[in-house]
């Protein structure tokens, strides 16, 4: 077998493999699945709302879908690993699936769309395209498309980044595809650019030291009236009485003016 004929045999298989695990899980919530193939076997991760349901009671549901990979699409020892798919209203297979099952229970379809499609933006999703087809209203097929957000239709951000998902609704008069194509919140597209301000470079404020408070002085002691006389300078003492006062600069047996009165008396005498 060349190449061509095996990577187009693997992507036949994958599709069989995803179509039959739709119809078994319907009511389970199925959300998609991811094959990988391992020197060990054939890994399958399965996503639904309702992991409980996709084992079933005691592992006979998931049992019988491993049985089934092994003999009809001859997988190489199948393992299936279950896990929950998170928020529903982001995964596209998940909202086709309620929005063919509205339809189905009688809704209008203008009505079932903008309700599927609010629900989406509300959660979170960039943008969201529901489109559906067949006889909507009348004999004739007509397609009717609710698109709200921002989506890519080309090149490869639309194979990678927009989840898409597609259900069949069964009426009367036929049948009505549906098909739903969300992107997630926390996808970067390659055509997002955002330009950033250079940063705005603040003034240096220079701080001056704070000045230290004006530290008060002691107050003064107060000292006793004992204290006080000691420290004060001390008085000369008076003069004796008897002793009389000498003028500055006059020798000391230099008599004074009365006692030379009283000495000449005394001459004349003689």
């Amino acid at each position: 077998m060349s190449v061509e004929k095996k990577f187009v045999a693997e992507g036949l298989s994958k599709a069989l493999v995803n179509e039959y695990l739709a119809e078994e899980l319907e009511r389970a919530g199925y959300g998609g699945m991811v094959m990988n193939r391992t020197p060990m076997g054939t890994q399958i991760t399965v996503y639904a709302e309702k992991p409980g349901m996709v084992i079933g009671k005691g592992g006979k549901l998931i049992r019988k879908i491993t049985r089934d990979l092994d003999r009809k699409f001859h997988l190489d020892n199948p393992q299936i690993d279950v896990q929950d798919v998170g928020r529903g209203d982001l995964n596209g297979r998940v909202v086709a699936n309620r929005l063919a099952s509205s339809l189905e229970r009688g809704w209008y379809f203008r009505k079932a769309g903008q309700s599927m499609m609010r629900r989406v933006m509300d959660a979170g999703a960039l943008g969201c395209e529901i489109v559906i087809s067949g006889k909507l209203t009348g004999p004739r097929s007509r397609t009717e498309k609710f698109i709200s957000g921002y989506i890519k239709h080309s090149g490869k951000p639309a194979i990678d980044l927009v989840d898409k998902g597609y259900s069949v609704a069964v009426k009367k008069l036929g049948v009505i595809g549906c098909q739903v194509r969300i992107i997630p919140p926390d996808v970067r597209l390659p055509d997002d650019f955002r330009i950033e301000k250079p940063p705005v470079a603040t003034p240096v404020v220079e701080t001056k030291p704070m000045a230290k408070p004006p530290v008060a002085a002691p107050a003064p002691e107060m000292k006793s009236d004992l204290d006080q006389l000691l420290e004060s300078e001390p008085v000369a003492a008076p003069a004796p009485l008897d002793e009389p006062a000498r003028a500055e600069g006059v020798a000391e047996d230099v008599p004074l003016p009365e006692e030379k009165a009283d000495i000449e008396p005394c001459a004349k005498e003689e």
